[in-house]
């Protein structure tokens, strides 16, 4: 053998070796017969060129897995694919002038080179590209049955518009109310826009959360039960007064919901959105009307995350009309507040200063009533000497026929009364809102609708499909979707009655993309709709699922609800599973140094912070396993992990380590059996041997498959080398333990570094690639140690190590920690307080 790995000559060898057997079909097992079906799933990328170091992480721990099942003789559905629209593309355009697709498709080539050249096991055989006229006439297809079912709708809504751009931008593309591209003010403009009812699947969808705890993330879990906001109290009615009810003859009220029903009595003020529908109706005509469209105006062009937070300084306008308070009768003046949002809950809050903070912050600024109406077990609030909301629970007072009720009761009998005069009734409210789809920009799947003067917007019909998104355009500079302008995609005849219509220029949101491909991956090339039925029968649901913590109120919650709208349209059987991942893992960042000029602060590998560390740099130095080695062991899979050159050295020694301790006992070792007898028959040394190699065997498997602890997984094999490197067999029962010891060894390391550990595997006369091996199962007899090592401490700290006999008694354990000379050291003339001792695990001595 080579006296050291040479992974640029051995690393193509396995690659072409693998791919040539087709040893990662998912209709084949590695050698292990029909097993069970088991699909894995790392999220795709999007390609934008080059993948990095970040991406390297998340596929190494699929790739981990998808080994280590296969060996366990589970058939494995490991697949990979393109989430290949998106406003990058388009932005290439413009700046490069190179076509988006030519961009997305020759960044997809370079892309698959690369995760090829890291050895990753995926089956290409089923590689999909949402930019594919084959891939997006499916969910085009989707789209028209929700249409004919009302699950797509249009409607006119408020949305931030770029007018540099000339296009719609999303809440997270407006900084400090500027465009993120061009840093152009953005304007709030009312457009028709394509929705869909995700809202409808709102309590499904947080009920099926239930299912997944202890197998998705707890935070994960949190922040969709959060977006997702079930919330339970009132729709309460305030009914316009005179003049103001004469200026929107169709709606005479303002309606509010609240989780307090019962402080409806401490209501000084109403609070409208700026967005709100009547909020420029109220003033119309009047001397009010200049003020309030000049405030609504600047609200309207803030960031809208920035309006919800507590950092906001609160403001308001006057629009100079009222509103009556359904259970006193009282005027209340309506204003219009920057903090309230048209999107969450009606658009509308009814103010009460006395126990809601920000109306409280709103009061003081402008001088309106504050009203106690909750007083608090003990204490007596006073409106008048107040620096803060009450927003607890407490007894109802000042709210006539419901004084002295508990607040919680309270809430129900206010609720009751106003349903006796048809002003309220209970409701349930959900943060979550129904999904914005269209897009004014090129490069996404073209939404399959024309527009017809006769018969308004309708769907082309489904033998049509796809509608294809066509390339000869021309890209102006402006942002501008260049569909609008290509005649010959906007001319087109109304499915109904065949005249000259007007095609839909606007795109679907990329989120649809990425919420079925799971699916596509199961039966690509079937033509009957996204996905075979059997296929989803026998495959679904994924049973691990691997991306980052990111995608939790974005991808996550859009594929959950696309699983469960294909069910509802018979396009899934209704066996599949509503919860399309079995188990979520979330991988940690990447993080290194910024380099753009005057940051210097770590973020997460991106090319907009121009810190990318390319997986390229690695493999063609060291090799891709000291790429996946170093990845995996640089920390805990769920805990991000700062970059480190040393890091990737390190793992470059362990790997030329392995290589040498193993090579140099391939002669001796060729010929011999690995041992398979009982731990006990064994001398000491090759005891020693033997008890590290299964307790390896079971360190790797519980942390790779159960903790995803990758780090440990490679500090287990770590040890079991280090071992190995000091072993000398004494006869033939020693060179068979020292065969066995090495087969783990390069068996362990295999999901890790799987180039070095077949080339080693061949090397010691091994048949076939490790991948069709049977995955070592620890033999429990070889883990219950007779002997063991245990770490000795004084006040803590680790002073020493102790060799006893497994659950020896406290006595024996310190007379031989006694006996360490090191720790000897630092008991001499100190006074034993206390000793903690755990048998098998630790022994720590307190001294003063």
């Amino acid at each position: 053998m080579q006296d050291r790995f040479d992974a640029a000559h051995i690393e193509p060898k396995w690659q072409a070796r693998w791919s040539a057997d087709r040893l990662f079909l998912a209709e084949t097992t590695a050698g292990q017969g029909d097993g069970e079906r088991f699909y894995l799933l790392e999220m795709l990328p999007y390609p934008s060129g080059r993948i990095h170091m970040g991406h390297v992480r998340n596929y190494s721990i699929g790739d981990v897995l998808a080994r280590i099942l296969r060996m366990q003789g589970k058939r494995v559905m490991h697949p990979m694919g393109w989430d290949a629209f998106g406003l990058p593309a388009e932005n290439a355009a413009i700046k490069g002038g190179v076509h988006p697709a030519k961009w997305t498709w020759s960044n997809i080539a370079h892309m698959r080179t690369q995760m090829q050249r890291l050895g990753y096991s995926y089956d290409w055989s089923r590689e999909v590209a949402s930019c594919s006229p084959d891939y997006y006439r499916f969910e085009q297809l989707v789209f028209l049955k929700m249409y004919e079912r009302g699950i797509a709708y249009r409607k006119r809504s408020s949305v931030n518009f770029c007018p540099s751009c000339a296009t719609v931008l999303a809440n997270e593309q407006v900084v400090s109310g500027r465009c993120w591209r061009c840093n152009s003010v953005v304007e709030a403009k009312d457009l028709e826009q394509w929705f869909l009812r995700i809202t409808d699947h709102a309590q499904n969808l947080l009920q099926g959360l239930s299912a997944l705890e202890g197998k998705w993330p707890d935070s994960i879990l949190a922040m969709q039960r959060n977006w997702i906001g079930r919330s339970e109290g009132a729709r309460i009615r305030f009914p316009l007064i005179p003049p103001a009810a004469d200026v929107d003859p169709d709606k005479r009220e303002v309606e509010v919901f609240t989780t307090r029903p019962d402080t409806v009595c401490g209501v000084t003020f109403m609070s409208l959105a700026p967005e709100h529908p009547l909020t420029l109706r109220l003033v119309r005509g009047t001397e009010r009307e200049e003020h309030v469209r000049a405030f609504v105006d600047r609200v309207r062009s803030l960031d809208r995350l920035a309006r919800t937070s507590d950092s906001l300084e609160k403001e308001a306008v006057f629009t100079g009309t009222y509103c009556k308070n359904p259970v006193t009768g009282e005027a209340i003046p309506i204003w219009v507040a920057n903090f309230v949002l048209v999107e969450y809950g009606t658009g509308a809050v009814m103010a009460v200063p006395g126990h809601d903070q920000r109306d409280f912050d709103l009061a003081r600024r402008y001088g309106l009533p504050v009203r106690v109406v909750i007083q608090p077990d003990g204490e007596t609030l006073d409106a008048q000497t107040m620096t803060e909301a009450w927003e607890g629970v407490g007894t109802m007072v000042r709210s006539g026929l419901f004084d002295g009720l508990p607040s919680d009761e309270g809430k129900k009998r206010v609720v009751a009364h106003l349903a006796s005069e048809g002003l309220g009734k209970e409701d349930v409210h959900f943060r979550l809102r129904d999904w914005l789809i269209s897009r004014q920009r090129y490069w996404g799947c073209p939404i399959p609708v024309v527009y017809c003067d006769d018969h308004g917007p309708v769907g082309v019909s489904p033998d049509s499909l796809p509608v294809v998104l066509p390339e000869d355009v021309a890209f102006t500079g402006t942002g501008a979707s260049p569909l609008a302008k290509h005649e010959a995609f906007v001319r087109a005849a109304c499915p109904t009655c065949g005249k000259q219509g007007r095609r839909e220029t606007d795109t679907m949101d990329t989120f649809i993309d990425s919420s079925w491909y799971f699916l596509r991956y199961l039966s690509p090339k079937y033509e009957g709709g996204p996905v075979d039925p059997e296929a989803a029968r026998a495959w679904m649901p994924v049973r691990q699922y691997i991306g980052g913590a990111e995608h939790a109120t974005g991808h996550l919650i859009y594929a959950r609800y696309w699983t469960r709208v294909l069910k509802e349209l018979g396009m899934l059987p209704p066996e599949v599973p509503d919860e399309p991942f079995e188990r979520y893992q979330n991988q940690g960042m990447v993080t290194m140094m910024c380099t753009r000029e005057g940051c210097g602060r770590v973020h997460a590998m991106s090319k907009s912070h121009g810190n990318l560390v390319e997986p390229d740099s690695i493999t063609e130095k060291f090799g891709a396993d000291t790429a996946r080695v170093f990845i995996l062991f640089a920390s805990p899979a769920d805990k991000d992990l700062e970059w480190s050159d040393a890091g990737v050295e390190g793992a470059h020694r362990f790997l030329q380590r392995v290589w040498r301790i193993v090579g140099d006992r391939v002669e001796r070792l060729r010929g011999a059996m690995p041992f398979t007898g009982k731990a006990s028959v064994l001398g000491e040394p090759a005891q020693a041997l033997y008890r590290r190699a299964h307790r390896s065997i079971d360190q790797v498997t519980r942390d790779a498959l159960d903790r995803f602890q990758m780090n440990t997984a490679i500090s287990a094999c770590m040890e079991l080398c280090n071992d190995l490197g000091r072993f000398e067999a004494a006869d033939d029962v020693g060179r068979s333990v020292e065969r066995f010891a090495a087969e783990t060894l390069v068996t362990l390391l295999s999901p890790f570094a799987p180039h070095l550990s077949d080339e080693m595997w061949e090397a010691l006369g091994g048949l076939g690639c490790l991948i069709q091996r049977p995955w070592p199962v620890a033999d429990p007899e070889a883990l219950r140690e007779d002997v063991i090592e245990m770490a000795v401490q004084v006040n803590g700290k680790v002073r020493g190590t102790i060799r006893i006999p497994a659950g020896a008694a406290q006595e024996l354990a310190l007379q031989a920690a006694r006996q360490d000379a090191n720790v000897r050291t630092h008991l001499e003339g100190k006074t034993v307080k206390k000793v903690i001792y755990v048998p098998g695990k630790i022994l720590n001595v307190v001294v003063v």
